[in-house]
């Protein structure tokens, strides 16, 4: 069996109407570690359903902060933890902005109306004060990664960070389906936008924490470890 991977992401509060939306569309919490009834777009079936949101199920609904990494030699889960804990102690919240149900690139996925020079930062925060604890990748996954699409500042960024999507390059998304053939996207954007008015509409959300995420077998996904709440009023 492979070592465990951790990430840091962002979470709603369990409790919060995103996050109950967001786990019964993947079908999954990752709070409880277990199934949920999914809850599909009209026109979709559960079987069709469950194969579009197979990919994001197993990553649990989130936004990448500091995206999956195994422990560097030496770190241990306690270790992380502990750091996770005085990283919230220095952190404010504040409230997430207006997200909407939109494509991006081939999937369908929660992203915000505006930019938010908070959330930016946050993300920033995140990639520099839990580098420590990250064990470059295998020189086979850094090929493989390498394989992608990606700018110069990209490629400089996934050797250095083991992520290339940090910083300029960083956009907060919650990923809901995966990648979907041509000329699905619209109608489950369409359907998914109408579900999120009925089960979140306005209500407003907190980034009042970072949440640690574990992945200790590809075959049952990630879940969370604990989340470490801001201490800043």
């Amino acid at each position: 069996m492979s070592a465990p991977r951790y990430a840091i992401y962002y979470a709603p509060a369990p409790e919060s109407p995103l996050w109950t939306f967001g786990c019964a569309v993947l079908g999954y919490d990752a709070a409880t570690g277990e199934p949920r009834a999914p809850l599909a777009p009209d026109g979709v079936s559960p079987v069709d359903w469950a194969r579009i949101t197979e990919q994001p199920r197993r990553y649990g609904f989130h936004a990448t902060l500091k995206a999956p990494f195994r422990l560097a030699e030496g770190a241990s889960e306690d270790d992380l933890i502990e750091a996770g804990h005085a990283f919230a102690r220095k952190r404010r919240g504040f409230g997430l902005p207006t997200l909407s149900v939109g494509e991006i690139e081939s999937f369908v996925a929660l992203q915000p109306d505006e930019s938010s020079e908070p959330l930016d930062d946050l993300a920033a925060a995140c990639v520099e004060a839990f580098e420590p604890f990250r064990a470059p990748p295998p020189p086979e996954e850094l090929a493989r990664r390498l394989e992608a699409p990606l700018t110069g500042r990209q490629r400089v960024a996934l050797e250095r960070w083991g992520y290339p999507y940090v910083f300029e390059d960083f956009h907060f998304h919650m990923t809901l389906t995966g990648s979907l053939a041509p000329g699905l996207a619209p109608p489950i954007v369409q359907g998914l936008s109408a579900l999120y008015a009925d089960h979140v509409g306005q209500a407003r959300t907190q980034v009042d924490a970072v949440t640690l995420y574990v992945e200790e077998d590809a075959a049952q996904g990630f879940r969370i470890v604990d989340r470490f709440v801001f201490s800043l009023a």
